[in-house]
């Protein structure tokens, strides 16, 4: 005789199909000492129950009018328990990878972003691999993970759109750097970093759609502004342009 699922949450409710030999007529299921809540003789070769609330491993066992079948083992597992996502924002249209950590996910099957669904690739108890779907729009979304012992919510992931950068004004400033500078566009809350020429500036988030920013020194010429966030960056070519200072 054997079952599937040979696992299930200790809250009971999984629905496990019982198949063998000589099982018409059945008129018990138990797990351990507890019995099915629910019981359909499908088959003479074939039953479905569905299991109690239990811990550990019981073993299950049918009863027909012929007798009671040897136990076969069937495993409790606990509900998971996350504790932190590898990271908590990424871009709308999802494809990268992030890592879900935790307790108790090594029989994940589903990972939900939002309520849209996602299939763990690399799964052991204490962590996972996940491919982010797609988000319907920008923002905060619940992350929760199915096991056989249940589902856990409780974490949260943040849908983020690609930057846009429709200005930099003043759009010159002295080699020497420190030029306050305010970049307007879009979607700049998020904004991880900007960079003048390849060099890093320093920068506060105003709102969604403004940044001020200090200008880094740099050569002479005009240089590309690049503004980079959790989804991608923004690139403002040749939008500011060192002036070098006078010389006598």
């Amino acid at each position: 005789m054997s079952i599937s699922p040979n696992q299930g949450s200790t809250g009971g409710g999984t629905l496990v199909t019982i198949t063998g030999t000589n099982l018409s007529g059945t008129t018990a299921v138990k797990f351990g000492s507890k019995s099915a809540t629910s019981i359909t003789n499908v088959s003479p070769t074939q039953v479905t129950a569905v299991s109690p609330s239990g811990t550990g491993t019981v073993g299950v066992t049918v009863t027909t009018p012929g007798g009671t079948s040897n136990p076969v083992p069937f495993f409790y597992v606990g509900a998971p328990f996350k504790s932190s996502l590898g990271a908590t924002s990424g871009p709308l249209l999802g494809g990268n990878t992030i890592t879900i950590n935790g307790v108790g996910l090594s029989t994940a099957n589903s990972v939900s972003f939002g309520g849209v669904p996602a299939t763990p690739t690399s799964v052991s108890d204490t962590q996972l691999t996940v491919t982010v779907p797609a988000g319907a729009a920008a923002g905060p979304v619940g992350v929760s993970v199915t096991t056989a012992g249940g589902t856990n919510n409780g974490l949260s992931y943040t849908y983020v759109d690609a930057p846009t950068v429709t200005a930099v004004a003043p759009s010159s400033g002295p080699t020497s750097g420190g030029t306050g500078v305010t970049i307007t566009g879009t979607n700049l809350d998020t904004t991880e970093s900007v960079t003048f020429g390849g060099t890093v500036a320093p920068f506060a988030v105003v709102n969604a759609t403004t940044l001020s920013v200090v200008t880094p020194p740099g050569a002479a010429g005009a240089v590309d502004v690049v503004v980079t966030n959790p989804a991608d960056s923004a690139t403002a070519v040749g939008a500011f342009t060192y002036v070098a200072g006078p010389g006598i």
